[in-house]
């Protein structure tokens, strides 16, 4: 069950969830070419039908002449046969290319599209924060590859058993119309009897997908955190925690192929009389002489044509009802940006945020995301030009979250931040964001297109003592796993370099020298305010008073108050 309701292939709003997200491509700037290819795969489909058709006239010439012992027109038969089998050979694997490229190129564009949005307004950043949507990176990895090809499998499935359903029951009813009669009938009855099984498989598909995911999640969690978890011994938990994920996952398969064994039981039993339906109608005429036997082998291989046409539900039931789960997780993700989007609830109160070329706060009450608690209340204080404010307070205070305010992370609350523009401002958190690239990005990021020489580098690297970090590492294209690599004190450094590289006009450090010495933090903040750089940090130790101007400190509960440098440290107890 999700969100308290059962999804059901039937329904109508899975199906118009799927063309929501599917008529984008045929709608965009491509869909001339996207059509253009589309129409050649249902030419080749057309095709492919025809020599089908074909081939069962053949089929039942073939028969005849063996039946009349006919050897010259078994012959003629057998050529035409073949000839049709050399023909179909390559416009089946032509079909199968083009499906393939066209599911790729929609793969392609409908990736392209939702990582714009992904990115756009920092939605990842929104979105890995609502609870509602699990493993987005799945999402737009794999459902985005499987909603496209198989949406292609189905549509060739669909259009071809409609050429074939069209082709094929005129030859039908040319030859028994109770055949054809038993075999609608036949067919309504395993769609029926198929569609009990609906809801309950595409629920248990939608709950597999995620289990799967998140027993995924939890490895690259240990994989990202490997060393943290070797200090802390922390070897059972993490067993125990991956292993719980996996039972999970076992435990919804086991009942989704519990299910599918019962459908299956079913499904043979479906499939297996169809084998011998045909013949058991057929062959009273055969025995009265009214038709010959290569009558009787065109009849079956007609009824099993057109039965494929009508028994989709029926053959394809487990691969609708994953589908469907898929298409109802790509809906909530599209869903989930949408509500990123459109955020702001027009009745709560938000922070006004201007951009300005100074940054300051005016009468600004600052609330957590969902309004349940009060960070800040009414504070106002001003960065001037060139100096630094340091905000400090106990544990859970907020003062990260003023950065987050101040960033537009977040706006719950009142009142009014002026700053300048984000393209001005870099932010550096306590554990900085080492890219995967090379040492030359790490310096770089994000202006990667900035021309810098390795000598500016080299200076940079100095400057925060890594003078001899390229040699170690093989140079400034060295690509490898930085996050582990360097210890935290020299990714902390090796961000500062970062940040003199940039040159920004505002820096917000967030307890970007907690693993630094004293001696190494007042270099870095000396070269902060040689570069005449505006900054705001966040931190516990009282060393870090003296580099800057002013000082904001919080006191929880909302409560503030905004103190010099000189006179915070004439307050402070001895």
């Amino acid at each position: 069950m999700i969100s308290g309701v059962y999804m059901d292939v039937f329904d109508r709003r899975i199906w118009k969830r799927f063309w929501q997200i599917a008529r984008m491509y045929w709608y965009s700037d491509e869909k001339w070419r996207a059509r253009g290819v589309l129409a050649l795969l249902i030419l080749l489909l057309l095709v492919f039908t025809g020599l089908g058709v074909a081939i069962n006239y053949a089929n039942r010439n073939f028969f005849n002449a063996l039946s009349d012992k006919d050897s010259q027109e078994f012959t003629v038969s057998l050529l035409m046969f073949l000839g049709v089998l050399v023909l179909a050979t390559p416009v089946s694997a032509l079909f199968d290319y083009v499906r393939k490229l066209l599911g790729v190129n929609w793969r392609l564009w409908l990736t392209g599209y939702y990582l714009r949005r992904y990115f756009s307004d920092r939605a990842y950043y929104h979105i890995n924060n609502d609870e509602k949507i699990d493993n987005p990176d799945q999402r737009i990895s794999q459902d985005i590859a499987s909603f496209t090809g198989t949406s292609l499998d189905f549509l060739a499935l669909i259009v071809s058993s409609l050429i074939q359903l069209v082709a094929f029951i005129g030859i039908l009813w040319s030859i028994s119309k109770t055949l054809v009669a038993i075999l609608v009938a036949y067919a309504v009855i395993g769609t029926a009897v198929t569609a009990l099984f609906g809801k309950r498989l595409v629920n248990l598909n939608f709950l597999q997908l995620r289990k799967d995911a998140d027993f995924r999640y939890g490895l690259v969690h240990i994989r990202n955190n490997a060393e943290s978890i070797a200090f802390y011994q922390g070897e059972g938990r993490e067993e125990h925690q991956v292993k719980e994920r996996l039972q999970e996952a076992v435990s919804n398969s086991l009942r989704l192929i519990g299910w599918e064994r019962n459908l299956a039981f079913f499904q043979k039993g479906y499939e297996y009389v169809i084998l011998v339906l045909p013949y058991a109608v057929m062959a009273p005429l055969y025995f009265s002489g009214e038709i010959k036997l290569g009558v009787i082998m065109q009849a079956a291989d007609a009824f099993i044509q057109v039965l494929a046409a009508l028994k989709i539900v029926v053959s394809q039931f487990q691969q609708i009802s994953l589908f469907a789960a898929g298409v109802s997780r790509l809906e909530s993700f599209d869903a989930a940006m949408e509500r990123n989007g459109n955020r702001i609830d027009a009745a709560a109160p938000v922070i006004a945020c201007r951009e300005e070329p100074c940054l300051s706060l005016k009468q600004v009450t600052l609330l957590t995301p969902n309004y349940g608690q009060t960070l800040l209340r009414q504070a106002t204080a001003e960065v001037p030009s060139g100096g630094g404010l340091l905000i400090m307070g106990p544990s859970g205070s907020g003062k990260s979250s003023v950065l987050r305010a101040i960033a537009g992370l977040w706006n719950a609350g009142e009142g009014e931040i002026s700053r300048p523009p984000l393209a001005e401002m870099i932010f550096l958190p306590q554990r900085p964001y080492m890219v995967l690239g090379s040492l030359r990005d790490q310096l770089l990021y994000p202006l990667l297109a900035q021309e810098t020489t390795d000598e500016e580098l080299r200076k940079a690297l100095e400057t925060v003592n890594l003078a001899n970090l390229p040699d170690q590492v093989g140079g400034f294209d060295a690509v490898l796993g930085w996050g582990q690599l360097l210890s935290l004190g020299e990714q902390q450094r090796l961000a500062f370099a970062r940040l003199l590289l940039t040159q920004p006009r505002y820096a917000f450090l967030d307890e970007a020298t907690s693993a630094l010495d004293v001696t190494n933090e007042a270099l870095l903040y000396r070269h902060l305010r040689q570069a005449g750089t505006t900054f705001v940090s966040v931190g516990h130790r009282p060393s870090l008073v003296e580099y800057h101007d002013q000082v904001l400190e919080l006191q929880g509960g909302g409560g503030w108050r905004l103190a010099s440098a000189r006179g915070f440290k004439a307050d402070a107890p001895a």
